[in-house]
């Protein structure tokens, strides 16, 4: 019976490593870097060297490892094919099949949003529970979805592609994607600090956001914390947005909880608060007061979603 696993998590600087048990206890971690020239050609070959000189390493036959698990920054279809990736400068790109000839392993590819989910639900803030989304807030917004403790990726792998849901259509500012009044407009940390600027050119309201140079996202927080009520007023508009758009992805999926990651979820309690005060609002009786809870399991959520992909 193989007895090891590897949890990989591929990312735009850089290539997170993980060696677990079968049972999920992670023995080491480390990282190399993402070769992202010419096309992203050296990737996947970086992994498998990787993953070859750990065997080695620890003297360990292949015939030890259950396989890899691998999260992709972008769409991944069920067969291990990833539809484009710009991070990495992929076009369509056979990524299950590739790992599987470098390494000589079984492979399982996944979307890394997808994958962190996974790995929140079985070892960070969704443990407990099998229906989970995860939404995370950085410079933009993703999320994953997990029903009955297996990834919702959808036809094309797009499933969870949450921060692209439009929630204000009369807004004229244009998303990264291309569209507007999406989610990732307001709730990702470069959306919160959008909507900072605007309020301070509109009007002269008193507030310590003013003496900032660079404003960020956790300046509006401490600030919101400190009572400052332009900053609590704007911490209180993301989360209506947020909830708005959870109240979306309830009646379509029920989760049993939501969790909240990435850099923006380090403002704690104050932004689950403003989650919780609007997400009843105008909402199914079946769907109110759902439980919302805050990532565990930070940077390496992908690497244990990754492994996860293993474990039927």
């Amino acid at each position: 019976m193989s007895r090891y696993i590897f949890g990989i998590d591929i990312g735009g600087t850089t290539v997170k490593c993980g060696f677990f048990t079968a049972q999920g206890e992670l023995l080491e971690k480390w990282e190399i870097p993402t070769r992202r020239e010419n096309n992203g050609e050296n990737v996947l070959p970086d992994v498998a060297d990787t993953i070859l000189k750990k065997l080695a390493e620890r003297g360990m036959p292949k015939e030890e490892i259950a396989g890899i698990g691998v999260g992709i920054p972008g769409p991944v279809r069920a067969d291990g094919t990833v539809l484009k990736c710009a991070n990495l400068g992929w076009g369509i790109t056979p990524a299950n099949r590739m790992l599987e000839e470098l390494t000589g392993l079984p492979v399982r590819v996944a979307n890394d949003a997808n994958v962190a989910a996974l790995g929140e639900m079985w070892k960070g803030g969704g443990r407990g529970y099998e229906d989970v989304v995860m939404v995370t807030l950085g410079t933009g917004v993703g999320g994953g979805i997990i029903i009955g403790g297996r990834v919702v990726a959808g036809s094309n792998g797009a499933g969870g592609e949450i921060g692209h849901l439009v929630i204000n259509p009369e807004e004229t500012a244009v998303c990264g994607c291309g569209g507007h009044g999406h989610l990732e407009q307001y709730a990702s940390a470069t959306g919160i600090v959008r909507m900072a600027k605007k309020r301070l050119a509109e009007d002269d309201a008193p507030t310590k956001l003013r003496e900032f140079e660079e404003l960020t996202a956790k300046h509006i927080f401490d600030c919101a914390k400190e009572q400052d009520a332009v900053a609590a007023g704007l911490a209180d508009l993301l989360g209506s947005y947020l909830a708005a758009a959870l109240r979306h992805i309830a009646a379509v999926v029920d989760p049993q909880v939501f969790v909240i990651g990435g850099g923006v979820s380090r403002a704690g309690d104050i932004l689950l608060d403003a989650i919780r005060r609007h997400y009843n609002e105008n909402i199914l009786y079946a769907l109110k007061d759902k439980e919302f809870r805050l990532a565990e399991l930070g940077n390496d959520a992908g690497i244990y979603g990754s492994a996860r992909l293993l474990i039927d």
